[in-house]
């Protein structure tokens, strides 16, 4: 895997352009800009960041923070610029922010099918909990729903006793 440098930082609205192109070549039914426009300005449980190299967008990821928990909503990586490791520094930067709002738990869907993105999430730790069947709209394909602990919950910190509050 050839890996280069690149910056990771917040979206803005002049990313939409770069952002827009990636969509389209990345998803069957690609967002709109307006959605994006929505999720930047308008959802103040989301953030959204991007990848970029020599000015120029070459991915992005997205996640909802609601209460303890994180969801991704989505990550896609340009097309020309896959297999560097683009995807995977978004996802570790996305998922350094959930734990910084104190979400315990991170959660995203994957097509069944992404088998190439399956991998890269098993590499971050997360794992498969089961199927939404028939998630995706546009062919009826299942999700895989994985989940990712990102720090023990306070009950497993505290000693183990018995009825009888002994240790």
């Amino acid at each position: 895997m050839h890996r280069v440098d690149f910056e990771i930082s917040p979206m803005r609205q002049s990313d939409l352009d770069d952002i827009m192109e990636i969509e389209k070549s990345s998803f069957p039914t690609p967002w709109s800009r307006n959605a994006f426009l929505s999720e930047i300005y308008e959802n103040s449980r989301a953030c959204y960041l991007v990848a970029r190299e020599n000015g120029t967008v070459i991915g992005y990821v997205g996640i909802w923070i609601i209460l303890d928990e994180g969801h991704i909503t989505n990550l896609a990586v340009h097309p020309d610029h896959r297999r560097r490791g683009v995807g995977e520094k978004l996802m570790k930067a996305i998922m350094d922010y959930a734990r910084s709002k104190g979400a315990g738990r991170i959660t995203l869907e994957v097509r069944v099918s992404n088998l190439g993105a399956q991998r890269l999430y098993e590499r971050l730790g997360f794992v498969s909990v089961g199927i939404r069947p028939g998630y995706y709209h546009d062919n009826g394909e299942d999700a895989m729903i994985m989940w990712k602990n990102e720090q023990p919950p306070k009950d497993r910190d505290r000693p183990v006793r018995d009825r009888h509050g002994r240790r």
